[in-house]
């Protein structure tokens, strides 16, 4: 039993560690948007699908001793692929530079491509190990009952889930997380090659009926469970409600993810909720009653209608609370009335492989056909709704004797279901009243608001990206080009703008900036720029700069602007690398701004992406970093970039009033004489030079970043409040009597 319970156990373990991993290596080229999980997920259903029917044939049309040959043979081969990979490229699992994204053509495809050609072989060894060893095992050893190992998978695959997000990625580099999961590979081949060895001795040399794989703990002994193979109208059900839950999984992490940040500590959350009601569901019939779970799944989904109209302005910890209870009780409704229908045990193998299917199916639908048919995230209230409809279906199978106020309290329950079922997807249909416009893609939902028509002063167009508005522009023509939002000239940006014309005022230089934004939202941020000024914004998504340029009469910024303008699109990072094989942009103020709703690209805030844009500055230019968050404090981890890069800091915080909205700008430049000006300190920005205090607790780099570390308790308030940040001494305020180093010309 050891060598069973070992191989299955990493084998699990292995086999969910390595999914948030390779997502953190496909973020980094895909702008580290929230459909990268999901595009992920898909891969990975797509490959336990493939392992569930190979584990299947092997176990029904094979002897042992062919199984074990075949089988080993397929190790091997998978240990070759890994070995030859770390020896060509210098990591067993880092996808080279090749796979980097030359365009945004069919994102999805590509990633799925990336993962295939890195990892498809191990992971799809893997992914066969729990059904196929489970057989071997009732071969080898039929007086025992192999349904422990079944737990000992679950066990493996919620401590790689839950582990990873908390005691893996804040402390461990991606780098060293490949290779020790390539260590974890080989023990994993050596364990199954004792299992191999022990099959070889024991098991009969003729087929014997196989043990279903991974089947509940207790086979079903009653009569309504009749032997009989399942028909379609069965088969299909399965699918219907695996699909259901698959879909659920998905649609919760796109909504968590695009909010906060894409990346492990939000995407293991729904996964590992999921696997935990497939757990309890699948382990016997009495941990799923209907009565109580369509109870839970009503208060659920009224929490999560509140979540809804509140926005961020709720928390994360009770965004994240309501979200993971509907997702609980959505996916234990489907998975109870799946394993309610399951067949005969001689049948269960099948019946596996068609609940894989419908997750696949559910991939497939929140990747490609969701994005072609909606324009906004319907997938996550019409799953909820679906939800509701199967237990609604379930409770309207009352018991035959059944008391007069029993039946009156399970139709108001369903009264309860169809209600709340329709009052989620009316709520979102109802804020839809406004939207003028919305597109949706691989990098989010982009939607053009039309607010306060009824008064034409206030009248306006804003951009909303998720949950977060984007910056917007007024309509009547004497006011379309006023700064608003976040670039108003009390703002970060504004006052670094200004500080840089003012120094060269004061030294008879040209006044005219090169300034770049990493981020273009509806342009708003070219209302500060002059005649003369060269302007260049990065964005990736398409949509946004089509609309930034005029499409559909929203947003006239770019056209409006006396300054010379240029977009780039795709993921800045690589633009910038890429434009620095040709030389430095010298800009004088590079801006990043590059927030998709509320959720941050971390792979632009690491130590190794502030390097690089320190050598795209002029050599007294400014960056600026917009960090205003709901849920993240980024002051800790900007202090860090200044203290390695030896560069002073400091936070232009500014509150809600007329045409600005709160922000807080983080400032770094070269020069410690900069932020002593009265130009922060005339206005009415709360400017404060700040440093840490002691060593950083923490750095992020390409290798090794986490969002958990960022989080920002509910009650600590404005920016700044962390106790290791304090305020730099001040500086007396001083204009350069020499003349600083002018500009190259660019």
């Amino acid at each position: 039993m050891v060598r069973y319970a070992l191989a299955i156990f990493t084998s699990a373990f292995l086999l969910f560690g390595v999914q948030p991993l390779a997502g953190r290596y496909a973020l980094p080229w895909y702008g580290g948007t929230p459909a990268v999980w999901t595009a992920c997920m898909l891969f990975f259903q797509a490959v336990l699908l493939a392992g569930y029917a190979y584990a299947h044939a092997v176990a029904s049309r094979l002897r042992p001793r062919a199984q074990a040959f075949v089988h080993l043979g397929l190790l091997m081969v998978a240990l070759g692929a890994l070995a030859a990979r770390a020896s060509w490229t210098g990591s067993p699992l880092a996808p080279g530079d090749g796979w980097r994204p030359v365009d945004e053509h069919l994102p999805v495809l590509r990633l799925m491509g990336m993962l295939a050609a890195t990892l498809g072989l191990p992971f799809f060894v893997l992914s066969t190990t729990g059904p196929l060893l489970q057989s071997w095992f009732a071969r080898a050893r039929p007086e025992r009952s192999p349904y422990v190992l079944y737990a000992l998978s679950n066990a493996g695959s919620l401590l790689a889930l839950l582990g990873y997000p908390f005691l893996v990625e804040p402390w461990v580099g991606r780098g060293a997380q490949a290779w020790g999961w390539a260590v974890g590979f080989v023990v994993f081949v050596l364990c199954v090659l004792a299992c191999a060895r022990d099959l070889l001795r024991r098991a009969p040399a003729t087929n014997v009926p196989e043990a279903p794989p991974e089947a509940p703990p207790e086979a079903p002994t009653d009569a309504s469970m009749a032997p009989a193979r399942p028909g379609v109208g069965r088969t299909l059900t399965w699918l219907a409600l695996s699909t259901c839950a698959s879909v659920l999984l998905l649609a919760t992490t796109n909504k968590l993810s695009q909010d906060v940040a894409a990346g492990p500590f939000l995407w293991v959350m729904p996964l590992a909720v999921y696997l935990v009601t497939f757990i309890l569901a699948f382990s016997r019939e009495s941990f799923y009653a209907r009565t109580p779970y369509s109870v839970g799944l009503i208060a659920s989904v009224v929490l999560v209608t509140y979540a809804h109209k509140e926005g961020p302005a709720l928390g994360l910890g009770w965004q994240v609370l309501f979200h993971a209870s509907a997702l609980f009780t959505g996916a234990m409704v489907c998975h109870g009335e799946l394993y309610l229908r399951r067949p005969a045990p001689r049948y269960l193998s099948a019946f596996y492989l068609w609940v894989s299917v419908g997750g696949v199916l559910g991939g497939v639908f929140v990747n490609l056909v969701a994005p072609a048919l909606f324009n906004t995230y319907w997938e996550h209230p019409l799953a909820l709704a679906a939800c509701c409809a199967v237990a609604f279906v379930g409770l309207m199978r009352g018991p035959k004797e059944e008391t007069p106020t029993a039946r009156t309290q399970r139709l108001l329950r369903g009264a309860m279901l169809v209600g709340v079922a329709v009052h989620l997807p009316v709520l979102v249909a109802t804020d839809l009243e406004r939207v003028r416009f919305a597109a949706r893609n691989f990098f989010g939902v982009v939607r053009v608001l039309e607010l306060s028509p009824e008064d034409p002063k206030q009248h306006q167009y804003a951009l909303r990206h998720g949950a977060i508005t984007h910056g917007w522009q007024y309509i009547r023509p004497e006011r379309r080009n006023i700064p608003t939002a976040y670039y108003t000239k009390d703002t970060g940006l504004g006052l670094a703008l200004a500080e840089q014309r003012r120094w060269r005022q004061a030294l008879g230089l040209p006044t005219h900036l090169r300034v770049g934004m990493l981020g273009l939202g509806v342009g708003n941020s070219a209302t500060l720029m002059a005649a003369g000024d060269d302007v260049r914004f990065y964005e990736i998504n398409p949509v946004i700069i089509d609309l930034a340029r005029g499409k559909g009469g929203f947003f006239s910024t770019l056209k409006d602007t006396p300054a010379h303008v240029e977009v780039v699109e795709g993921d800045a990072r690589i633009s910038l690398e890429q434009e620095l094989e040709h030389g430095s942009n010298q800009f004088d103020v590079l801006a990043l701004d590059v927030f998709s709703s509320d959720a941050i690209p971390v792979h632009l805030l690491t130590q190794e992406a502030v390097a690089l844009y320190l050598r795209h500055l002029a050599p007294h230019g400014v960056l600026a970093l917009h960090i205003s968050n709901q849920h993240l404090d980024l002051v800790p981890i900007s202090l860090a970039h200044a203290r390695a890069h030896g560069l002073t800091a400091a936070l232009v915080a500014l509150d809600s009033e007329g045409d600005a909205v709160s922000s807080a700008w983080m400032l770094l430049s070269p020069d410690k004489e900069f932020f002593g000006s009265s130009t922060f300190h005339a206005g009415r920005a709360r400017v404060r030079r700040l440093v840490l205090r002691g060593e950083p607790e923490y750095v992020w780099t390409d290798e090794r970043s986490s969002v958990l570390q960022a989080l920002r308790p509910r009650a600590q308030g404005r920016a700044g409040a962390d106790p290791n940040v304090t305020d730099a001494p001040p500086e007396a305020p001083s204009l350069p009597v020499q003349p600083r180093v002018e500009p190259s010309a660019p």
